[in-house]
């Protein structure tokens, strides 16, 4: 089995480490900026139902218009931008960031709020997939994995800082402040991004069918696929966490922000742990992840009942799932050949898919009368067949190494 590789470094240009983690930093700020406006709208939709006048299911469309944004916006910036210098390629899709985000703050009518929504959500997988790219790219030889998790970082961070901040903040003042606020972040990592990441050419060479391309190699597609089906299980739970821990586990409102801080932290932990994992083995890794995911989504509809031990499994169940995200980042970069900046910017349209695949199989199961323990069962089975598609991934990889006449390590 082998670790994979990501695209040649060279961190020495850009002088000394102080200067290497204010680039880390720089890309991270983004990673945070995004994290913080994709799940703040959960916590702020009864305030947005109210300013556009419908109930709050349909206010929740706005949550998934995002979604959408992502997913169609990570394979066409690819498509437009692989030949832009990858720094100018970042502040612009930071630029459009803050404005999708300026125009969800001034969104006065439902129509207005989705489309802003859509279109906050477009830059969201590219600049991940391209923050990668360049993260790696900066890093000492050995250390791209750790580099790329550092980016990841900032999402997880947003979970435990930046999502409460920005949620206090549209209670307390008004909804609008709350995307005004993400807004700035996004200008600021604009800032930070002209100031810390050196100016490269772009791949002059990069044409919109090379990128295209990517989406019909096999191992691009498992990826993907292993990504889309075994992260939605976290999300099965996710979703539903607080009405399995008030009817099932006999729990008070008021404590479930102690439980979302467990998935939260779990994010920060599995993240830096997936730094460190990708150097060993990123293949060992994913199947660690989704294997580990699996089994804690399990023994979550099995203690839900007993609330309070439930609180490390959450914990376990982002820390594992992040551990898989990581190291599936990783592998895009690596199997995507020519095509990097489609292969790496589609994680996260896949991880979106995920999100809408995992609630609503969870939602589908509650609604058949089964409970708010069956989402937790339903999580552990997208969790196996994203490790069978993963071992689908690891055959087909051996097969073309052996055909190559390379070592299986």
């Amino acid at each position: 089995m082998t670790t994979t590789s990501t695209t040649p470094t060279d961190g020495s240009s850009l002088g000394s480490p102080h200067h290497y983690r204010l680039a880390i930093l720089a890309l991270s700020m983004g990673g945070f900026a995004i994290g913080t406006t994709e799940f703040v709208s959960m916590g702020l939709l009864p305030q947005l139902a109210r300013a556009v006048q419908v109930s709050n299911p349909v206010a929740g469309h706005a949550i998934s218009s995002y979604a959408v944004g992502v997913v169609v916006g990570a394979p066409l910036v690819a498509f437009l931008g692989s030949r832009w210098p990858r720094r100018g390629l970042l502040m612009g899709l930071m630029a459009a960031f803050a404005l999708g985000n300026a125009a969800t703050a001034l969104a006065t009518s439902y129509p207005g709020l989705l489309v802003a929504r859509f279109a906050a959500g477009l830059p969201h997988g590219a600049y991940f997939g391209v923050a990668s790219l360049v993260a790696a790219s900066l890093a000492r030889p050995g250390r791209e994995g750790r580099a790329v998790a550092s980016v990841m970082l900032g999402l997880s961070f947003a979970n435990v800082l930046g999502v409460p901040a920005a949620t206090w903040l549209g209670q307390t003042l008004d909804w609008r402040a709350a995307y005004w606020l993400v807004s700035v972040l996004g200008l600021l990592t604009l800032a930070l991004v002209a100031l810390y990441i050196p100016s490269r050419p772009g791949d002059r060479e990069s044409h919109w069918r090379r990128e295209l391309a990517a989406l019909g190699q096999p191992q691009v597609l498992l990826t993907l696929l292993a990504g889309a089906v075994g992260f939605g299980g976290m999300f099965a739970v996710y979703t539903y966490i607080v009405p399995t821990l008030t009817e099932v586990g006999g729990l008070s409102e008021s404590v479930a922000p102690v439980f979302l801080l467990a998935f939260g932290l779990g994010m920060i932990g599995g993240t830096w742990a997936a730094g460190e994992m990708a150097s060993w083995s990123v293949f060992r890794s994913m199947f660690i992840g989704g294997a580990g995911q699996g089994v804690l989504l399990l023994a979550f509809a099995w203690l839900a009942p007993y609330a309070w031990l439930t609180l490390p499994v959450l914990f376990g169940i982002t820390f594992t799932g992040s551990i898989l995200v990581v190291n599936l980042q990783l592998r895009l970069m690596h199997v995507s050949g020519d095509a990097q900046t489609m292969g790496a910017a589609m994680n996260h349209a896949s991880l979106n898919i995920a999100n809408a695949l995992g609630a609503w199989l969870g939602g589908l199961v509650i609604a058949a009368g089964l409970g708010y323990r069956a989402p937790g069962v339903v999580g552990a089975a997208l969790a196996l067949v994203g490790v069978v598609v993963l071992y689908v991934s690891l055959h087909l990889h051996r097969t073309e190494l052996a055909r190559a006449g390379c070592d299986l390590t």
